[in-house]
């Protein structure tokens, strides 16, 4: 950049704890672990001097959950549990290892969301910590005219980030600046919006340390910066796939934005593609995933006599309609798909014939949608022990 040579690095850690997949593993779990937490640190290397600017993510620090159901979104359920332990346990471990927090929420700020969103600021009301400030912003609401609203968050923050500053080491190893705090920033799945944000975040605190350096004016921007602007989004934006694809299975939304600085018809159709399939993989392949999850990290113990003496909890009786319900629709809509195909006898005969199997196919579409609990792949083993 400019006639300069620097080393950029950006690495997320994912925490063990409360490890999942995303409607299996949501908020808090009884020790004040977040699910789906992740610890992200922009490293900048110049003329051995080190910059480090770290952010976190996690899920909304309640105790909630929202099981999967067949619903394109199953609605959020807050448990009844005490809620303020968890969260002042959750935060007593993040204010001990990362400074002062500015806790920023992206729900939207209505709906089931929304229940969520005025619940967790009543924690922060109510814990009245002073190393804790509490930032809603409605990303949903607030970026549908335009994705430029997204300067009204970043205005908000810009004292605490410039309060917070970043870590600088020099070439003797000496700590030349410290980071006195971070931004943990949240959505409901704490990857699309999440990331965007998290990306406006780091740019600016990197625009800040190649103006120390010397790499950078003043008067410079980092969009101004070509082939390095083009390398900084597209870096943040696999970031943001590669902690999509192990929590929801796919690739992270909304990375059009990230990718180019403005969503595009592409970037749109990419995130109903992803979306379809998130469904998919949601509803019937994740419960299988969280109990490999649980089984690799010791949420499960496997007990010698499981499969012998004792039944193995994978082993799970399915009713008749899970075997029956998807029969009949099967039948039903491939005899609807013939008969419109054919032309029958008469017109009359052949409306009926519709008729009845467009309505069997839809009755019967009806009651797997009704049994929903019984058709999804729910997970058996470990972590849902250590729900509160």
């Amino acid at each position: 950049m400019k006639g300069h040579n620097f080393t950029y690095v950006l690495v997320s850690r994912r925490s063990v704890f409360r490890a999942g997949t995303r409607y299996n593993v949501r908020g808090l779990d009884s020790d004040g672990h977040a699910a789906n937490f992740v610890e992200t640190e922009q490293i900048v290397e110049y003329d051995y001097t080190k910059c480090s600017f770290v952010q976190t993510r996690g899920s909304i620090p309640l105790s909630w959950s929202q099981h999967v159901n067949l619903k394109y979104k199953p609605k959020p359920k807050i448990n009844d549990t005490n809620h303020q332990k968890l969260f002042n346990d959750h935060f007593s471990g993040q204010i001990y290892n990362y400074g002062k927090q500015v806790l920023v929420n992206l729900v939207n700020l209505t709906g089931s969301e929304g229940r969520l969103a005025y619940e967790m600021e009543q924690q922060v009301l109510r814990a009245a910590n002073s190393n804790m400030r509490y930032e809603a912003f409605d990303f949903h609401k607030e970026c549908s005219p335009s994705w430029s609203r997204l300067s009204v968050l970043m205005d908000r923050l810009a004292a605490d980030q410039q309060q917070f500053g970043y870590l600088m080491v020099n070439k003797t190893a000496s700590e030349v600046r410290q980071q006195k705090g971070v931004f943990r920033v949240n959505c409901m799945d704490c990857l699309d919006r999440t990331n965007v944000v998290e990306g406006l975040l780091a740019k600016r605190s990197l625009r800040d340390q190649l103006i120390l350096l010397g790499i950078l004016q003043e008067s410079d921007k980092i969009e101004a910066q070509g082939t390095f602007d083009y390398v900084f989004r597209n870096v943040w934006a696999d970031n943001a796939d590669f902690i999509s694809f192990q929590y929801a299975g796919t690739g992270a939304l909304k990375t059009d934005f990230t990718r180019t600085g403005q969503r595009t018809r592409w970037g749109m159709l990419q995130d109903g593609w992803n979306s379809a399939i998130r469904y998919l993989k949601n509803n019937f392949s994740d419960g299988f995933r969280q109990d490999s999850l649980d089984l690799f990290l010791g949420n499960h113990i496997v007990d010698e006599l499981e499969g012998t003496v004792k039944t193995c909890p994978l082993n799970v009786e399915r009713d008749l309609k899970f075997y029956a319900l998807p029969v009949v629709f099967l039948v039903a809509f491939a005899m609807f798909t013939f008969t419109v195909l054919l032309p029958g006898e008469s017109l009359t005969e052949q409306i009926g014939t519709i008729l009845f199997w467009g309505g069997a196919s839809i009755t019967s579409l009806i009651t797997i949608y009704i049994y929903g609990d019984d058709f999804v792949d729910l997970p058996k083993l470990g972590e849902k022990d250590k729900e509160v």
